[in-house]
């Protein structure tokens, strides 16, 4: 008849950087803002450049915005030379198209932003995390995860 022994018991861990209900350390859980400064800047920057018609092509259905708004605007151009004085109209759907653009690249922009945010946070975990190695002897000791 076998019998089945107890488990040792755990060996007393000093405290560490780790959040026992997480296995990301503590300064890596805490999340970024949605309008964290950083990613902002980058997503601005990254939305006007995503405006160049070449990149647009890749998202027809913002390519044809864009194409829209940059015809309303020649004909609003083309309105005001002429001295038509109701350009009210023309105006107001040019600026409507114009922000529908600029507010997909931008959302485009951010959404990469913080994907590439999150990945480097992903590589520093791998170096910062420690874990419990068991020796053959019954004893543990805390290592580099890497």
């Amino acid at each position: 008849m076998a019998t089945l022994a107890a488990p040792p018991p755990a060996p007393p861990i000093s405290p560490s950087p780790v959040d026992e209900s997480s296995l990301m350390p503590k300064k890596l859980v805490r999340a970024r803002p949605l309008l964290d400064p950083e990613i902002l800047k980058r997503a601005l920057k990254d939305a006007f450049v995503k405006l160049n018609p070449v990149t647009l092509m890749k998202n027809p259905v913002i390519f044809v915005v864009e194409v829209g708004a940059a015809l309303v605007l020649l004909f609003l151009v083309r309105d005001i030379v002429a001295g038509k004085g109701a350009i009210g109209f023309e105006l107001q759907i040019d600026l409507w198209l114009w922000f529908t653009v600029l507010f997909a690249t931008f959302a485009e922009a951010m959404a990469e932003a913080r994907g590439k945010a999150q990945a480097d946070n992903l590589r520093k975990t791998k170096t910062d995390t420690m874990a419990l190695r068991i020796l053959p002897s019954d004893r543990f000791e805390m290592v580099a995860s890497s």
